[in-house]
């Protein structure tokens, strides 16, 4: 099993066009900025490069883990201590059988949307509670995660 760099570079580029739609002004993103207290001014002041970087950089790495999240044959690279060139004759004969179950877009959609809710909504929605947001900002925040790791999941586990 060798990580697909392709997949994850789509996935992590798959949440800035999640971002343009979900952040868009007439989807969320005026009430989002409302939310904030975010200004056209204020917004302008950032440093694009900086932000859209290190975005990337923090997309990669959450599609770069969506990989033994989604795709189940990772999980049997680790029984095999991770080096599949010490492996017994069994791990090929196993992967020779079962190296494409459940390597669907579909399959990947359903690990994704769990990982959203069960990982990245409850760390936004503690946040906000701390931050005390409000229950709108944390559901465009954490509604855009869940969304995008759907999406990640399912390019990362129906890539082959």
């Amino acid at each position: 099993m060798e990580i697909n760099f392709l997949a994850v570079l789509v996935a992590a580029l798959s949440s800035f066009v999640v971002g343009f739609v979900w952040y868009n002004p007439k989807v969320f993103g005026t009430i989002w900025m409302n939310e904030i207290g975010m200004t056209e001014e204020k917004a302008k002041q950032g440093n694009m490069a900086k932000i859209f970087g290190l975005t990337f950089v923090f997309a990669f790495m959450l599609a770069f883990f969506m990989q033994p999240l989604t795709i189940h044959q990772f999980s049997v690279m680790g029984l095999v201590g991770g080096d599949v060139a010490h492996a017994k004759p069994s791990y090929a004969a196993f992967m020779a059988d079962y190296g494409d179950a459940f390597r669907s877009f579909k399959h990947g959609a359903l690990h994704g949307l769990m990982a959203g809710l069960f990982i990245a909504l409850p760390v936004i929605a503690t946040n906000c509670l701390f931050e005390q947001k409000s229950f709108r900002y944390a559901a465009i925040t954490s509604g855009y995660w869940v969304i995008v790791m759907t999406i990640m999941g399912a390019i990362i586990c129906g890539w082959k």
